[in-house]
């Protein structure tokens, strides 16, 4: 995004006054290579295909806020591959794992994640020391730093099943492994803030298996870490949180995590997200980004676009999908999202706070 694209979407998150809606979409290796026509494979491990691409998808939809922004990604393999999975790489789909944590007894002895140096963090931190100036000069900013959160690197490290069993049979033992997730996360997020530097001024995180939780596991096996997460960055800084599973048991607590936006399912209608988390963060979504995004039509994404908008009033919303963009996701229905937003405005709707 450009400077200015974020300056909308800071004060947007931070529920100030907005001249208008944004729209902001979550981007990512699932998406762009299939939209462009080229392998995944070599968006991930060719720079240069990366930047032109990155480059090329800006260009091509100026009026959208691309999310988080040259977003250097391997799938879910970075914060893994730190811990010691084994990360596999297919020409036609994002990387997959397989999980190395075989008994939760062995959570304690995992080393502390050095992102300097370990697994695919190294490597993206290598992507943006030689990226950053060409993004810069080309007119773009990196204004925050991505990564899983705590409990979908656990799970990933344990396997999903097995995590949620050990939740229930070993309480001590998914707390010893959260904890050394919540550190290693806190620690790739402050890496990449170091390494891009002074632009960055929020975070970014996406972890979904928080949505698997009853509200009761909730408060004891995320909420604690998730505030941890966002209190060790500055308090002024943008905090956003992406989780697009069933939220609905914990959204009032969600709120006191300390994320300012929260990026939430479809399957939630946005009066009563807003009114669970007490009018608290700026929603960014929620049109269906399958259903809609992909199998729409561009009539059928405005019209649900402009039902969010009426819905929220126009006020502390960025307009979205209810999640990321899934891999299909054609220019059209993209473009729809900009129709509602500008209709919305010439109806009378509220695009100023």
């Amino acid at each position: 995004m450009r400077a200015e694209q974020w300056e909308l979407f800071k004060r947007a998150a931070k529920r100030q006054p907005v001249e208008r809606i944004p729209v902001a979409l979550i981007v990512d290796s699932p998406w762009i290579p299939g939209y462009l026509g080229i392998s995944p494979l070599d968006y991930f491990l060719d720079p240069e295909l990366w930047f032109q691409s990155n480059l090329r998808i800006m260009r091509e939809f100026p009026d959208i806020i691309f999310f988080p922004s040259w977003w250097v990604e391997y799938g879910m393999a970075a914060e893994t591959s730190a811990f010691g999975n084994r990360i596999h790489f297919w020409p036609d789909q994002p990387p997959g794992q397989t999980q190395t944590l075989f008994r939760i007894e062995d959570a304690e002895r995992l080393a502390a994640v050095n992102p300097h140096t370990d697994g695919f963090m190294a490597l993206a931190l290598q992507r943006y020391r030689k990226c950053q100036q060409r993004i810069f000069d080309a007119g773009y900013t990196i204004p925050v730093a991505t990564a899983r959160g705590p409990l979908c690197t656990a799970a990933f490290l344990r396997g999903v099943s097995e995590f949620m069993l050990d939740i229930v049979e070993n309480p001590d033992g998914a707390h010893k492994l959260l904890d050394r997730t919540t550190t290693a996360v806190i620690d790739w997020l402050k890496a990449q803030a170091e390494v891009i530097g002074p632009t960055v001024e929020g975070i970014f995180v996406l972890d979904d298996i928080v949505g698997f939780l009853s509200r009761r596991s909730y408060l004891e096996f995320a909420h604690p870490y998730l505030k941890r997460l966002c209190e060790a960055f500055p308090a002024d800084w943008v905090k956003i949180y992406h989780n697009d599973a069933n939220i609905r048991p914990f959204l009032a607590d969600l709120a006191e995590t300390g994320f300012d936006v929260l990026n939430w399912s479809h399957n939630v209608d946005i009066r009563e997200a807003r009114e669970k988390t007490g009018g608290r963060f700026c929603m960014m979504g929620n049109v269906a980004p399958l259903d809609l995004g992909v199998r729409g039509t561009p009539e059928q994404v405005r019209a649900a676009a402009l039902e969010v908008l009426s819905k929220a009033e126009g006020k502390d919303i960025i307009l979205s999908v209810g999640g990321g963009v899934s891999p299909g996701m054609p220019k059209a229905n993209i473009l729809a999202l900009l129709d509602a937003v500008r209709e919305f405005g010439t109806a009378g709707g509220a695009t100023a706070q």
